[in-house]
């Protein structure tokens, strides 16, 4: 995406220069991430998956590179702005997940990089959800592979041409969602959330949008999903029925007691 801001004329002829060849993202919704695969934190300390998964939280994945010159840190920009209007912290609500998929970047390179975020962000105890890891080339090999990110080095411009997008895992790593690109609508991050928490997390609000909208990975958005809201329709007309008729019966009720009242047969 980077190489075709750059080279419009690719854009405008369609067609995608070699370079892109291999690159892309296929979503793999409903597949699980492997939880065994080890990563380094950005203080060094090595651990599993698994970790980040433990306080059932759902977790927000992004892939980045450090070195990138340009389309990471808009990445990493674009979605710190975006949970400055969620309501929610990482570390609380859900958690974050911002792996390099460069196996030559150090957990030091991590640290400066999520220093930077924590201060953007300016959330309390943020630093404890927003995880930035890295790790060996097979570890990053089996996790792209599982979400379905695609990416490759290009020599001739000495950079990684990859794909940007935010991940979104349930507290047991199944995929629920993908928000591809690098503008990231509050709205839309914060009901992914909802969803892949299981509804765990948001307002009662959220729970009925939650209801009435479906994802689909067609068009990468939420839609309305017609059964449901059309369940939601007939049960409100339900009740809107059903309190008509308890005043109807109120009123006839009062009616028929009105002429044993004034005669005096009734108190």
């Amino acid at each position: 995406m980077a190489l075709l801001v750059v080279h419009p004329a690719f854009a405008q002829s369609g067609e995608l220069p070699t370079s892109l060849n291999g690159v892309g993202l296929t979503q793999k919704l409903g597949d699980t991430i492997p939880l065994d695969i080890v990563f380094q934190d950005e203080n060094g300390d090595s651990a599993p998956l698994s970790t980040y998964f433990e306080a059932g939280r759902p977790v927000i994945l992004n892939f980045v590179y450090h070195d990138c010159p340009m389309l990471c840190s808009v990445v990493l920009e674009s979605l710190t702005e975006t949970l400055k209007l969620i309501p929610w912290t990482p570390g609380d609500e859900y958690d974050v997940l911002s792996i390099s998929f460069s196996a030559i970047e150090t957990p030091e390179m991590a640290a400066a990089t999520k220093s930077r975020i924590m201060l953007k962000l300016n959330k309390q105890s943020a630093e404890k959800g927003w995880h930035f890891l890295t790790g060996s080339e097979e570890s990053i090999a089996r996790l792209t592979e599982a979400v379905g990110f695609e990416f490759k080095w290009v020599t001739s411009t000495q950079e990684f041409a990859h794909p940007s997008a935010l991940i979104f895992l349930g507290d047991n790593g199944l995929i629920t969602r993908y928000i591809n690109g690098i503008n990231y609508p509050s709205a839309e991050v914060r009901q992914a959330i909802v969803e892949a928490s299981d509804g765990e997390v948001g307002s009662a609000l959220d729970q009925v949008l939650l209801y009435c909208y479906r994802y689909d990975p067609d068009s990468n958005s939420y839609v309305l999903h017609a059964t449901n809201l059309m369940k939601l329709g007939g049960l409100f007309t339900l009740l809107v029925i059903g309190f008509g008729l308890l005043i109807f019966w109120r009123r006839e009720r009062s009616k028929q007691k009105m002429p044993f009242a004034s005669s005096g047969l009734i108190d």
